[in-house]
Protein backbone atom coordinates (compact mmCIF):
# COMPACT_ATOMS: atom_id res chain seq x y z
CA UNK A 1 0.00 0.00 0.00
CA UNK A 2 1.28 3.29 -0.97
CA UNK A 3 2.13 6.56 0.96
CA UNK A 4 -1.25 8.53 -0.16
CA UNK A 5 -3.34 5.88 0.65
CA UNK A 6 -2.21 5.91 4.01
CA UNK A 7 -2.45 9.54 4.44
CA UNK A 8 -6.50 9.30 3.11
CA UNK A 9 -6.61 7.04 5.73
CA UNK A 10 -5.80 9.09 8.69
CA UNK A 11 -8.87 11.46 8.91
CA UNK A 12 -10.95 8.67 9.61
CA UNK A 13 -8.69 6.65 12.04
CA UNK A 14 -8.16 10.25 14.02
CA UNK A 15 -11.82 10.10 14.22
CA UNK A 16 -12.84 6.72 15.54
CA UNK A 17 -10.49 7.38 18.11
CA UNK A 18 -11.83 10.89 18.90
CA UNK A 19 -15.11 8.88 18.97
CA UNK A 20 -14.14 6.84 21.36
CA UNK A 21 -12.60 9.20 23.72
CA UNK A 22 -9.28 10.33 22.75
CA UNK A 23 -8.84 14.38 22.68
CA UNK A 24 -7.67 15.57 18.97
CA UNK A 25 -3.74 16.03 19.48
CA UNK A 26 -3.33 13.06 21.44
CA UNK A 27 -5.12 10.82 18.48
CA UNK A 28 -2.88 12.53 15.80
CA UNK A 29 -0.35 11.14 17.95
CA UNK A 30 -1.33 7.80 18.35
CA UNK A 31 -2.23 7.54 14.62
CA UNK A 32 1.49 8.74 14.04
CA UNK A 33 2.85 6.27 15.67
CA UNK A 34 0.59 3.61 14.12
CA UNK A 35 1.75 4.92 11.31
CA UNK A 36 5.30 4.35 11.93
CA UNK A 37 4.38 0.67 12.91
CA UNK A 38 2.27 0.09 9.48
CA UNK A 39 5.91 1.24 7.51
CA UNK A 40 7.79 -1.31 9.37
CA UNK A 41 5.40 -4.51 9.56
CA UNK A 42 2.76 -4.18 5.98
CA UNK A 43 5.64 -4.55 3.58
CA UNK A 44 6.26 -7.92 4.83
CA UNK A 45 2.83 -9.07 6.66
CA UNK A 46 0.02 -6.66 4.73
CA UNK A 47 -3.64 -6.43 6.78
CA UNK A 48 -6.77 -7.79 4.85
CA UNK A 49 -8.52 -4.72 6.84
CA UNK A 50 -5.51 -1.66 6.69
CA UNK A 51 -8.43 1.03 8.34
CA UNK A 52 -9.15 -1.94 11.46
CA UNK A 53 -5.70 -2.41 11.57
CA UNK A 54 -4.74 1.27 12.14
CA UNK A 55 -7.53 1.63 14.71
CA UNK A 56 -6.38 -1.07 16.50
CA UNK A 57 -2.82 -0.04 16.63
CA UNK A 58 -3.42 3.45 16.78
CA UNK A 59 -6.03 2.67 19.87
CA UNK A 60 -3.89 0.51 21.36
CA UNK A 61 -0.52 3.63 21.20
CA UNK A 62 -3.26 5.86 22.78
CA UNK A 63 -3.64 3.62 25.87
CA UNK A 64 -0.15 3.15 26.39
CA UNK A 65 0.85 6.75 25.96
CA UNK A 66 -2.07 8.00 28.43
CA UNK A 67 -0.73 5.35 30.77
CA UNK A 68 2.70 6.79 30.21
CA UNK A 69 0.92 10.54 30.53
CA UNK A 70 -0.38 9.83 34.08
CA UNK A 71 2.52 7.96 35.68
CA UNK A 72 4.52 10.72 34.51
CA UNK A 73 2.08 13.44 36.12
CA UNK A 74 1.88 11.15 38.99
CA UNK A 75 5.60 11.49 39.34
CA UNK A 76 5.47 15.11 39.01
CA UNK A 77 2.60 15.64 41.87
CA UNK A 78 5.53 13.41 44.02
CA UNK A 79 8.34 15.50 43.49
CA UNK A 80 6.49 18.66 43.65
CA UNK A 81 8.81 20.18 40.80
CA UNK A 82 12.30 19.00 42.55
CA UNK A 83 14.44 15.94 41.14
CA UNK A 84 14.28 12.66 43.29
CA UNK A 85 17.59 12.15 44.71
CA UNK A 86 18.80 8.24 44.45
CA UNK A 87 17.95 5.96 41.62
CA UNK A 88 14.95 6.37 39.71
CA UNK A 89 12.09 4.22 40.03
CA UNK A 90 12.09 1.12 37.47
CA UNK A 91 10.61 1.42 33.67
CA UNK A 92 9.91 -0.72 31.48
CA UNK A 93 11.20 0.69 28.40
CA UNK A 94 14.72 -1.19 28.09
CA UNK A 95 18.09 0.72 28.21
CA UNK A 96 18.51 0.52 24.19
CA UNK A 97 15.36 2.60 23.84
CA UNK A 98 17.67 5.51 24.81
CA UNK A 99 20.40 4.23 22.22
CA UNK A 100 17.63 4.84 19.39
CA UNK A 101 16.19 8.09 20.20
CA UNK A 102 20.05 9.08 20.09
CA UNK A 103 20.87 7.59 16.27
CA UNK A 104 23.22 9.03 14.85
CA UNK A 105 21.55 9.58 11.78
CA UNK A 106 18.54 11.70 13.84
CA UNK A 107 19.68 15.65 14.09
CA UNK A 108 20.20 16.72 17.64
CA UNK A 109 17.18 18.48 17.31
CA UNK A 110 15.24 15.11 16.07
CA UNK A 111 17.08 13.23 18.42
CA UNK A 112 16.00 15.42 21.90
CA UNK A 113 12.64 15.65 20.60
CA UNK A 114 12.35 11.54 20.07
CA UNK A 115 14.16 11.28 23.40
CA UNK A 116 11.33 13.34 25.57
CA UNK A 117 8.37 11.52 23.70
CA UNK A 118 9.71 7.75 23.81
CA UNK A 119 11.56 7.95 26.82
CA UNK A 120 10.10 10.74 28.61
CA UNK A 121 5.92 10.23 27.52
CA UNK A 122 6.05 13.47 27.02
CA UNK A 123 2.78 14.84 24.52
CA UNK A 124 3.62 16.09 21.14
CA UNK A 125 1.87 19.28 22.45
CA UNK A 126 3.71 19.32 25.63
CA UNK A 127 7.39 19.11 23.75
CA UNK A 128 6.24 21.68 20.94
CA UNK A 129 5.44 24.20 23.82
CA UNK A 130 8.44 23.82 25.07
CA UNK A 131 10.26 23.83 22.34
CA UNK A 132 7.53 27.25 21.23
CA UNK A 133 7.06 25.63 17.95
CA UNK A 134 3.92 24.55 16.82
CA UNK A 135 2.48 21.07 17.18
CA UNK A 136 1.70 20.25 14.03
CA UNK A 137 5.98 21.27 13.39
CA UNK A 138 7.18 18.99 16.06
CA UNK A 139 4.29 15.94 15.01
CA UNK A 140 5.99 15.53 11.86
CA UNK A 141 9.97 15.85 13.60
CA UNK A 142 9.15 13.12 15.18
CA UNK A 143 7.35 10.97 12.99
CA UNK A 144 10.39 11.48 10.87
CA UNK A 145 12.47 10.60 13.40
CA UNK A 146 10.20 7.23 14.87
CA UNK A 147 10.75 6.50 10.24
CA UNK A 148 14.26 6.42 10.07
CA UNK A 149 14.78 4.40 13.03
CA UNK A 150 11.99 2.08 12.33
CA UNK A 151 14.19 -0.44 10.94
CA UNK A 152 17.29 0.29 13.10
CA UNK A 153 18.46 -3.62 14.92
CA UNK A 154 20.95 -3.79 17.61
CA UNK A 155 23.30 -6.15 16.90
CA UNK A 156 26.13 -3.42 18.02
CA UNK A 157 26.47 -2.13 21.64
CA UNK A 158 25.11 1.81 21.72
CA UNK A 159 27.36 5.26 21.88
CA UNK A 160 27.57 6.56 25.70
CA UNK A 161 28.39 9.69 24.12
CA UNK A 162 25.91 9.89 22.11
CA UNK A 163 22.69 9.54 24.54
CA UNK A 164 24.35 11.71 26.97
CA UNK A 165 24.84 15.00 24.65
CA UNK A 166 21.35 14.71 23.66
CA UNK A 167 20.33 14.59 27.68
CA UNK A 168 22.79 17.60 28.19
CA UNK A 169 20.79 19.46 25.16
CA UNK A 170 17.78 18.69 26.94
CA UNK A 171 18.73 19.84 29.83
CA UNK A 172 20.12 23.27 28.78
CA UNK A 173 16.74 23.75 26.82
CA UNK A 174 15.57 24.77 30.57
CA UNK A 175 11.77 24.82 30.74
CA UNK A 176 8.88 26.63 28.64
CA UNK A 177 5.00 25.91 29.48
CA UNK A 178 3.90 23.50 31.72
CA UNK A 179 7.08 21.02 31.09
CA UNK A 180 10.16 22.08 33.17
CA UNK A 181 12.87 20.29 30.41
CA UNK A 182 15.69 20.86 33.09
CA UNK A 183 13.80 18.43 35.64
CA UNK A 184 12.91 16.14 32.73
CA UNK A 185 16.49 15.90 31.79
CA UNK A 186 17.75 14.78 35.34
CA UNK A 187 15.26 12.46 35.33
CA UNK A 188 15.85 10.51 32.14
CA UNK A 189 19.76 10.45 33.48
CA UNK A 190 18.92 9.40 36.40
CA UNK A 191 17.15 6.93 34.97
CA UNK A 192 19.87 6.00 32.28
CA UNK A 193 22.13 5.81 35.74
CA UNK A 194 20.07 3.25 37.26
CA UNK A 195 20.79 1.19 34.17
CA UNK A 196 24.19 1.56 33.21
CA UNK A 197 27.83 1.99 35.58
CA UNK A 198 29.28 3.71 33.11
CA UNK A 199 31.23 7.02 34.39
CA UNK A 200 29.94 9.70 32.52
CA UNK A 201 26.41 8.93 32.75
CA UNK A 202 27.47 9.49 37.00
CA UNK A 203 29.53 12.66 35.70
CA UNK A 204 26.38 13.85 33.73
CA UNK A 205 24.16 13.15 36.50
CA UNK A 206 26.49 15.32 38.86
CA UNK A 207 26.76 18.16 36.15
CA UNK A 208 22.90 18.48 36.19
CA UNK A 209 22.19 18.90 39.85
CA UNK A 210 25.00 21.20 40.52
CA UNK A 211 24.23 23.32 37.96
CA UNK A 212 20.32 22.68 38.59
CA UNK A 213 21.23 23.86 42.43
CA UNK A 214 21.73 27.44 41.13
CA UNK A 215 18.78 27.58 39.61
CA UNK A 216 16.67 29.88 41.76
CA UNK A 217 19.37 32.30 42.15
CA UNK A 218 19.87 32.69 38.16
CA UNK A 219 17.70 35.30 37.60
CA UNK A 220 16.17 38.40 39.88
CA UNK A 221 12.90 39.24 40.43
CA UNK A 222 11.98 41.06 37.13
CA UNK A 223 13.64 38.27 35.21
CA UNK A 224 17.10 39.62 35.24
CA UNK A 225 19.94 37.35 34.48
CA UNK A 226 22.21 37.53 37.53
CA UNK A 227 26.10 36.58 37.15
CA UNK A 228 27.12 33.91 39.35
CA UNK A 229 29.56 36.03 40.96
CA UNK A 230 26.50 38.35 42.57
CA UNK A 231 24.13 35.44 43.08
CA UNK A 232 22.53 35.11 46.56
CA UNK A 233 23.81 31.83 47.44
CA UNK A 234 21.44 31.45 50.20
CA UNK A 235 18.97 30.70 47.55
CA UNK A 236 21.18 27.64 45.92
CA UNK A 237 19.44 23.83 46.91
CA UNK A 238 22.46 22.49 49.46
CA UNK A 239 20.33 19.28 48.83
CA UNK A 240 20.82 19.34 45.45
CA UNK A 241 24.37 20.17 45.65
CA UNK A 242 25.31 17.65 48.35
CA UNK A 243 23.93 14.43 45.87
CA UNK A 244 25.75 15.89 43.11
CA UNK A 245 29.02 15.94 44.85
CA UNK A 246 28.29 12.60 46.23
CA UNK A 247 27.76 11.20 42.25
CA UNK A 248 30.68 13.01 41.64
CA UNK A 249 33.18 11.88 43.95
CA UNK A 250 31.78 8.05 43.17
CA UNK A 251 32.29 8.30 39.50
CA UNK A 252 36.16 10.32 39.84
CA UNK A 253 36.94 6.96 42.15
CA UNK A 254 36.87 4.68 39.21
CA UNK A 255 39.55 7.16 38.03
CA UNK A 256 38.26 7.15 33.96
CA UNK A 257 38.05 11.43 33.63
CA UNK A 258 35.47 12.31 31.07
CA UNK A 259 34.57 15.75 30.10
CA UNK A 260 30.92 15.40 32.14
CA UNK A 261 33.15 14.86 35.61
CA UNK A 262 35.47 17.33 34.73
CA UNK A 263 32.69 19.79 34.15
CA UNK A 264 31.10 18.34 37.02
CA UNK A 265 34.16 19.16 39.30
CA UNK A 266 34.17 22.42 38.42
CA UNK A 267 30.72 23.06 38.73
CA UNK A 268 31.57 21.71 42.84
CA UNK A 269 34.37 23.82 43.12
CA UNK A 270 31.81 27.21 42.44
CA UNK A 271 29.02 25.36 44.50
CA UNK A 272 31.89 24.78 47.67
CA UNK A 273 32.81 28.39 48.08
CA UNK A 274 30.33 30.39 50.50
CA UNK A 275 31.26 33.63 48.72
CA UNK A 276 33.03 34.45 44.59
CA UNK A 277 35.66 35.94 46.86
CA UNK A 278 36.33 32.32 47.94
CA UNK A 279 36.43 30.43 45.18
CA UNK A 280 39.36 28.11 43.99
CA UNK A 281 39.94 29.53 40.65
CA UNK A 282 43.70 27.78 40.85
CA UNK A 283 41.97 24.48 40.61
CA UNK A 284 39.42 25.56 38.63
CA UNK A 285 42.47 26.21 36.16
CA UNK A 286 43.44 23.15 36.41
CA UNK A 287 40.16 21.27 35.75
CA UNK A 288 39.95 23.38 32.60
CA UNK A 289 43.09 22.17 31.52
CA UNK A 290 42.57 18.54 31.80
CA UNK A 291 38.62 19.64 30.02
CA UNK A 292 40.53 20.87 27.00
CA UNK A 293 42.77 18.16 27.02
CA UNK A 294 39.72 15.95 27.47
CA UNK A 295 38.12 17.69 24.56
CA UNK A 296 40.00 20.24 22.81
CA UNK A 297 37.11 22.37 22.69
CA UNK A 298 37.30 26.38 21.70
CA UNK A 299 34.29 26.76 24.74
CA UNK A 300 36.52 25.29 27.21
CA UNK A 301 39.25 27.29 26.11
CA UNK A 302 37.21 30.17 26.51
CA UNK A 303 36.04 29.43 29.80
CA UNK A 304 39.35 28.59 30.83
CA UNK A 305 40.80 32.07 29.93
CA UNK A 306 37.94 33.22 32.52
CA UNK A 307 39.42 31.13 35.15
CA UNK A 308 42.82 32.50 34.55
CA UNK A 309 41.84 36.04 34.54
CA UNK A 310 40.72 35.06 37.91
CA UNK A 311 43.32 33.16 38.85
CA UNK A 312 46.22 35.18 37.64
CA UNK A 313 44.99 38.33 36.77
CA UNK A 314 42.78 39.97 33.90
CA UNK A 315 46.12 40.40 31.58
CA UNK A 316 46.48 36.18 31.63
CA UNK A 317 43.54 35.99 30.72
CA UNK A 318 43.63 37.75 27.51
CA UNK A 319 46.75 36.19 27.11
CA UNK A 320 45.00 32.66 27.24
CA UNK A 321 42.31 33.75 24.39
CA UNK A 322 44.96 33.40 21.81
CA UNK A 323 44.38 31.78 18.89
CA UNK A 324 40.92 31.49 19.61
CA UNK A 325 38.18 32.62 16.81
CA UNK A 326 36.75 36.09 18.24
CA UNK A 327 33.88 35.20 16.05
CA UNK A 328 33.21 32.13 19.08
CA UNK A 329 29.93 32.91 21.30
CA UNK A 330 30.20 35.19 24.20
CA UNK A 331 34.36 35.74 22.86
CA UNK A 332 33.64 39.45 22.86
CA UNK A 333 31.48 39.64 26.31
CA UNK A 334 34.76 37.75 28.07
CA UNK A 335 36.76 39.97 26.73
CA UNK A 336 35.22 42.93 27.89
CA UNK A 337 34.73 41.43 30.86
CA UNK A 338 38.70 41.22 31.46
CA UNK A 339 39.10 45.00 30.02
CA UNK A 340 36.69 46.17 32.33
CA UNK A 341 39.21 44.36 35.49
CA UNK A 342 42.28 45.51 33.64
CA UNK A 343 40.93 48.83 34.73
CA UNK A 344 40.02 49.83 30.81
CA UNK A 345 36.29 51.12 31.12
CA UNK A 346 36.31 52.56 27.72
CA UNK A 347 37.22 49.28 25.96
CA UNK A 348 35.28 47.32 27.69
CA UNK A 349 31.85 49.30 27.72
CA UNK A 350 32.70 49.18 23.30
CA UNK A 351 33.26 45.48 23.56
CA UNK A 352 29.82 44.76 25.65
CA UNK A 353 27.94 46.85 23.60
CA UNK A 354 29.36 45.00 20.55
CA UNK A 355 28.76 41.16 22.40
CA UNK A 356 25.06 42.34 23.12
CA UNK A 357 24.20 42.71 19.41
CA UNK A 358 25.26 39.08 18.76
CA UNK A 359 24.24 37.66 22.19
CA UNK A 360 22.43 34.54 21.66
CA UNK A 361 19.51 35.15 24.00
CA UNK A 362 17.23 38.19 25.40
CA UNK A 363 18.33 37.80 29.18
CA UNK A 364 22.00 37.94 27.94
CA UNK A 365 21.68 40.75 25.42
CA UNK A 366 19.95 42.77 27.97
CA UNK A 367 22.39 41.88 30.70
CA UNK A 368 25.30 42.95 28.54
CA UNK A 369 23.31 46.08 27.19
CA UNK A 370 23.17 46.98 31.03
CA UNK A 371 27.13 46.55 31.26
CA UNK A 372 27.78 48.86 28.97
CA UNK A 373 25.35 51.37 30.16
CA UNK A 374 26.84 50.94 33.95
CA UNK A 375 30.46 51.49 32.01
CA UNK A 376 29.26 54.74 30.25
CA UNK A 377 27.31 56.66 32.85
CA UNK A 378 30.71 56.33 35.04
CA UNK A 379 32.72 57.51 32.43
CA UNK A 380 30.23 60.72 31.79
CA UNK A 381 29.99 61.26 35.92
Amino acid sequence: MNDSVLRELVPSVIGVLVRRGADFAAAEDAVQDALVEAVRVWPDNPPRDPKGWLVTVAWRKFLDAARADTSRRHREVRVEREPVPGPSESVDDPLQLYFLCAHPSLTPASAVALTLRAVGGLTTRQIAQAYLVPEATMAQRISRAKRTVSGVRFDQPGDVATVLRVLYLVFNEGYSGDVDLAAEAIRLTRQLAAGTSHEEVAGLLALMLLHHARRPARTGPDGRLVPLAEQDRSLWNTRLIAEGVDVLQAALARDRLGEFQAQAAIAALHADARTAEETDWVQIVEWYDELVRLTDSPVARLNRAVAVGEADGPRAGLAALAGLDPALPRHTAVVAYLHERDGDPVTAARLYAEAARSAPSLPERDHLTRQAARLNSQLRG
